[in-house]
C-alpha cells in the first residue's frame, strides 16, 4: 500500500478567475448531467482547456456555464448518452493527451503535467490512472489502495503497476489509442464503462498504468443513486461488457451470479435486455493472453 503523503487540495479560485493552463499537451474533458451547482464549483479548478459535454441537462446548466465560464467549449447533447459523452468530448479535443473529470472531480495542481510526461515518455502507455482522493478529508479511494499491488505482469520500463481497468474520472488517456480502441461505447454507457475499453486496449498491446504521484480530487455529489440502483447499474454494465468481449462460458457464469445475487442484481439483468442486441452486434472475444490477465485479477 502506498505511503505517499496526500497532495494538499488547492483552494478553489475566486468566481470568474481562470487558473493558468498547466500543460499545452492536455485538454480536460468533463461530462455532466443536471448537476449545475457542482459543475460551476469544479470547472474553475481545471488548469487546461475544457471541453464540457452536457448529457441533456434540463436544470439550466448550459446557460449557467456560458455566463460563468465562457472559455469552456460546451457540447450540449439532446439526450443522455452516459459515458459515451466522453468519447464525443475526446473527438473535440485538439490535444493528444486528454484528462477526464466529472462535475465533482478535478486534477491537483501539477498532476496534469506529470501524467502528460508519463504518456510522452512511454508511447506504449494509453492510460495513466491517478491516485484519487475522496472528499474534503482526502480519503484514498478504495480501489486506488489496491492498485500499487496489481498482480499483472509489469514489462521492463513500464512507468507504474499495470492495470486492466481504471477510474474514468481520474484518468488521462492518449487520444489516438483511446479512439482506436473505440472509446467509451453507447451500449454500456454508465457506470462500468471502463472495462470494455480496458480489454480492447490490452488486446491492442497498450498499457494502463497507475501513478501514485498523480492526484485527482473527487468530491462525490450528494445527488447520487441509492446503493440498490448502483448495484443494478453495475450489473447491467458487466453483463453487456461480457457479451461484447468474453467467452460464452464466462457470460453464463456472470449471468448466473446476477440471477442468484438478489433483487438488485436481477434488476440489472432486466436493465441489460434492451441493449442485448447492440452488445451482440459489437461482440468480439478478446484473445487468450487478455483472458489470462483477467483471470489473474479474479
Amino acid at each position: 500500500m502506498s505511503t505517499t503523503v496526500p497532495a494538499p487540495e488547492a483552494a478553489a479560485p475566486p468566481a470568474g478567475a481562470v487558473p493558468p493552463d498547466e500543460d499545452p499537451r492536455v485538454t480536460v474533458v468533463v461530462m455532466s448531467r443536471n448537476r449545475r451547482d457542482e459543475l460551476l464549483g469544479s470547472l474553475g479548478r481545471h488548469r487546461a482547456p475544457v471541453v464540457l459535454v452536457d448529457n441533456g441537462s434540463d436544470d439550466g446548466t448550459a446557460d449557467a456555464v456560458h455566463r460563468a465560464h465562457p472559455r469552456v467549449q460546451l457540447v450540449p447533447l439532446p439526450d443522455n448518452v452516459g459515458a459515451h459523452a466522453r468519447t464525443i468530448g475526446v473527438r473535440r479535443a485538439a490535444t493528444e493527451f486528454v484528462a477526464f473529470a466529472d462535475d465533482d472531480s478535478w486534477w491537483a495542481p501539477g498532476s496534469l503535467a506529470a501524467a502528460a510526461d508519463v504518456l510522452a515518455a512511454h508511447p506504449d502507455v494509453a492510460v495513466v490512472q491517478a491516485r484519487v482522493l475522496v472528499g474534503p478529508e482526502e480519503r484514498l479511494d478504495g480501489l486506488c489502495a489496491q492498485l500499487p499491488d496489481s498482480p499483472l505482469p509489469r514489462p521492463a520500463g513500464a512507468p507504474g503497476p499495470v492495470l486492466l481497468g481504471f477510474i474514468a474520472c481520474g484518468a488521462m488517456v492518449r487520444r489516438s489509442a483511446f479512439l482506436a480502441a473505440g472509446g467509451f461505447d453507447d451500449v454500456v454507457r454508465f457506470p462500468g464503462e471502463e472495462e470494455r475499453l480496458a480489454l480492447d486496449l490490452a488486446t491492442a498491446g497498450s498499457l494502463i498504468v497507475y501513478r501514485d504521484d498523480v492526484v485527482v480530487h473527487h468530491h462525490p455529489s450528494p445527488r447520487r443513486h441509492d446503493r440498490a440502483a448502483r448495484v443494478a447499474a453495475v450489473t447491467r454494465s458487466a453483463l453487456l461488457t461480457a457479451v461484447q468481449r468474453l467467452p460464452w462460458t464466462w457470460v453464463g457464469r456472470a449471468l448466473l451470479r446476477a440471477v442468484r445475487g438478489g433483487p438488485a442484481t436481477r434488476a440489472g439483468v432486466r436493465a441489460a435486455l434492451p441493449d442485448l442486441a447492440a452488445a451482440l452486434r459489437a461482440r468480439r472475444v478478446v484473445p487468450p493472453h487478455v483472458r489470462a490477465l483477467r483471470r489473474m485479477l479474479e
